[in-house]
């Protein structure tokens, strides 16, 4: 505060003293964050708040407020701060231009919704066509497959146990190489169903510092019913993985006229994969 104080171009003063009261505010949300965190796993562990309290020097009833109140523990699942959601921009069949489907735009407004419940900042972009995207970055969703940008096509071949592979025929399906199991999209059978499936994972980085997620159906329904299961199932996602990487795959069937999830099925394991 001495140095900010210091600054003598008043600009200057405000520019800095705005910055780092962000970055004070971010820190202090995510002190909370975790201080509930800590608090929640000591008492399902069989510690009384009664006891916490008088370890730390709170009073009981502060311990309970704050294991009740605050940001919540599995905002962390994204990460901190402020959180970037990728969709990708496609060229439409007839006129060439670029286009996003209506499901990317829901599945990331949705997900903005949800990351400001958690006490999370939102900020939304495009991969452009073509699929050049940085994801070199913290706290990085990216909605997004394997046929639409090389760079997140790689990351997603680093995974072990769950592919994307393309059959003789042509349509993409999900490979559970720990099983055999081949998922196709209802959308690819003949006839037609209102299913799809969807992965859901985080990756490592390119750069090895650090994770993304990403989240892509076969089909843009299938990311639809993966940003249900996140919104209406965050705890017990968060139990599962915390903050590690895995994969995992969901099934969705949805309503034929709006591709609303009707039903959200998870159909593997949670997949433990390596940190970097």
């Amino acid at each position: 505060m001495d140095r900010i104080a210091a600054i003598g171009d008043p600009f200057d003063l405000l520019r800095e003293a705005t910055a780092r009261m962000a970055a004070a505010q971010e820190e202090v949300t995510e002190l909370a964050r975790l201080r509930r965190k800590v608090i929640q796993e000591l008492h399902d562990a069989g510690v009384s708040y009664a006891q916490i309290a008088q370890r730390v020097g709170l009073t009981r009833g502060r311990i309970h407020q704050i294991r009740h109140g605050g940001p919540a523990p599995e905002g962390a699942f994204f990460g901190s701060g402020r959180v970037v959601v990728a969709t990708p921009l496609k060229e439409e069949a007839i006129r060439g231009r670029p286009v996003i489907a209506i499901e990317d735009v829901a599945a990331a407004q949705r997900l903005g919704e949800l990351a400001r419940s958690l006490g999370l900042e939102p900020s939304f972009e495009h991969i452009p066509a073509g699929g050049a995207i940085d994801l070199n970055r913290p706290n990085l969703v990216v909605i997004c497959g394997p046929r639409i940008s090389e760079p997140v096509a790689q990351v997603l071949a680093q995974d072990p146990v769950l592919q994307f592979e393309r059959v003789s025929e042509g349509p993409w399906t999900l490979v559970d190489r720990e099983t055999g199991a081949v998922y196709r999209s209802g959308q690819d059978q003949n006839p037609p169903v209102a299913s799809d499936v969807a992965y859901l994972g985080r990756l490592p980085r390119p750069d090895g510092r650090g994770s993304l997620i990403v989240l892509t159906g076969i089909h843009p329904p299938g990311s639809l019913g993966v940003i249900h299961l996140i919104c209406t199932r965050l705890t017990e996602l968060f139990a599962q993985v915390d903050t590690a990487n895995f994969s995992v795959l969901i099934g969705t069937e949805y309503e034929p006229e709006t591709n609303e999830p009707r039903e959200v099925t998870i159909l593997t394991p949670f997949y433990r994969l390596p940190e970097g």
